[in-house]
């Protein structure tokens, strides 16, 4: 349970990404949070009940072309 007022977001929540970072490891590209689930880098996240959330890093957005 997240000792934290007000409490973190809950891993199923849509907002999930909000929760505190308990434990932050940048130079191997993860981060735990308070809620459970490992952020990685490249944006993709590891559930606390072993499920997976594919990385959703806008990269397939193309630029507007200049005229």
């Amino acid at each position: 349970m997240c000792p934290h007022q007000p409490p973190c977001p809950p891993s199923d929540g849509p907002d999930r990404d909000a929760a505190r970072t308990l434990a932050s490891h940048p130079e191997q590209g993860w981060s735990l949070l308070c809620n459970g689930v490992v952020l990685f880098e490249d944006t993709g996240e590891l559930l606390p009940n072993g499920g997976i959330i594919a990385p959703h890093r806008p990269t397939d957005l193309t630029a507007p072309s200049a005229a």
